[in-house]
C-alpha cells in the first residue's frame, strides 16, 4: 500500500500532524496521524514522490528536513489549497486538499527559504517590531503631555528636543516628570536598538553579492535589499518579472471578462513590508526625478506629469521589482538605461 502513494499532503500543527497519501488515480491510500516526535520518523518509511505542504508556520523547516530524507518537497500557498477542500474543514480533510493540489502542475509554489534567508527575516521581523515600539513610545509622551498643554514640536528630533526640555517645565508635578523620564528612557533604549539592527542588515547588505547587485537599483537600499533577498527565497520560482511583482501586490486588480477588461488599484497582495519598503524608496527617487538621466529620467518625469506622484512611485516600485527579479533569477549586474 505505501509504494503506491504519489502524493502525500502533511498539515502541519504544533504537536500533531495528519497525513495523507494519494495513488495516481487521486484515491486515498494512507492515513495517519503522527505526533512531531514521529514525524520524521513516519517520512523516512515511506516510499512518496511528492510531499505537499501548506506554507504556514514552520513550514519551511519541515520543507528542509524532508528535502534531506530525498523527498520532493512542494510548498502551497494557502489560497491555492482551499478550493480543494471537501466538505467540512478538518485536519483530515485539510491533508487531503494539500495532497490533491501538490499533484496539480499549474499551481505555483512557494520558494523554501534556507536558514540564513529565515535569518535575514527575523532580523527585519525583530527591528520592525522595536520601531513599532519606538513610535508607541512617542505617541503616549506626546499624549501624555498634550494634556497639561505642552505641544511637542513635529518630527523624531523634535520629540527629542521638546520632550528632553518639557522635564524641567513647572507645569509638570513630581509623578508626571519620573512617567516622562521613564518613557524617554526607553524610547532612547529602543532607538539605539533600531540603529543596531540597521548597522547590522548594513553590514549583511555589503557582504552578500545579490545585496550588492540590488542596491545599484535607485531605490533600493540595503534595507530593502536584504528583504527581498530573504523574501523571495529562489527568484526562479517565478516565470517573470511581473509574477513576481504581482506576488507582492504592486498590480492593478483585474475584473475582466469577455471583451471588457476592468483594472482597478493594486491589488496589495503578498508581503506588506516589503512592498511598503519598495514604495517608500520609490518615493525617495521621486524627489530627484528632475535630475535622473536616460530613459529611466525621462519615463519617470512622464508619469509624474500624466499620473501623479503617487501612481508614479507605485508604477517605480513596480518596475523596480521587475528588475530585482531579473537580477536574482539570472545572476547578472544592473545596468541602468
Amino acid at each position: 500500500m505505501r509504494n503506491q502513494i504519489t502524493s502525500l499532503g502533511i498539515d502541519l500543527a504544533k504537536n500533531v500532524f495528519e497525513l495523507c497519501g494519494l495513488d495516481a488515480g487521486h484515491a486515498v491510500v494512507y492515513r495517519r496521524r503522527v505526533r512531531r516526535g514521529q514525524l520524521l520518523a513516519t517520512l523516512a518509511q515511506l516510499n512518496v514522490e511528492v510531499v505537499g505542504l501548506e506554507a504556514c508556520a514552520g513550514a519551511h523547516d519541515w520543507a528542509r528536513r524532508f528535502r534531506e530524507l530525498g523527498h520532493d518537497v512542494r510548498l502551497l500557498a494557502p489560497q491555492h489549497v482551499k478550493p480543494f477542500v471537501q466538505g467540512q474543514k478538518n485536519d483530515r480533510q485539510d491533508a487531503q486538499a494539500i495532497a490533491v493540489a501538490a499533484t496539480q502542475g499549474h499551481l505555483p509554489t512557494v520558494a523554501i527559504k534556507s536558514r540564513d534567508q529565515q535569518d535575514i527575516q527575523s532580523l527585519h521581523r525583530v527591528r520592525e517590531l522595536h520601531k513599532q515600539q519606538r513610535t508607541q513610545l512617542i505617541n503616549q509622551a506626546r499624549g501624555l503631555l498634550h494634556e497639561y498643554g505642552l505641544v511637542l514640536p513635529a518630527g523624531v528630533a523634535g520629540f527629542r528636543r521638546g520632550a528632553a526640555a518639557a522635564l524641567d517645565d513647572a507645569r509638570l508635578s513630581p509623578l508626571l516628570r519620573q512617567l516622562l523620564a521613564d518613557l524617554l528612557a526607553r524610547y532612547r533604549a529602543t532607538d539605539d536598538q533600531v540603529r543596531a539592527y540597521d548597522r547590522q542588515i548594513e553590514a549583511l547588505g555589503r557582504q552578500l553579492p545579490v545585496c550588492r547587485r540590488l542596491q545599484a537599483i535607485e531605490g533600493i537600499g540595503p534595507l530593502t535589499a536584504t528583504a527581498l533577498y530573504a523574501h523571495v527565497g529562489d527568484a526562479r520560482y517565478f516565470a517573470r518579472g511581473r509574477q513576481f511583482s504581482a506576488s507582492l501586490g504592486l498590480v492593478p486588480r483585474q475584473y475582466s471578462s469577455g471583451d471588457k477588461r476592468r483594472l482597478g488599484g493594486i491589488s496589495k497582495r503578498g508581503d506588506r513590508y516589503l512592498r511598503t519598503l519598495l514604495i517608500h524608496g520609490a518615493r525617495a527617487v521621486l524627489t530627484r526625478a528632475q535630475h535622473l538621466s536616460g530613459r529611466r529620467g525621462a519615463w519617470l518625469r512622464q508619469r509624474l506629469a500624466q499620473q501623479g506622484a503617487n501612481r508614479a512611485a507605485v508604477a517605480l516600485a513596480n518596475k523596480n521589482a521587475r528588475i530585482a527579479w531579473a537580477l536574482m533569477a539570472h545572476d547578472c549586474d544592473y545596468q541602468p538605461a
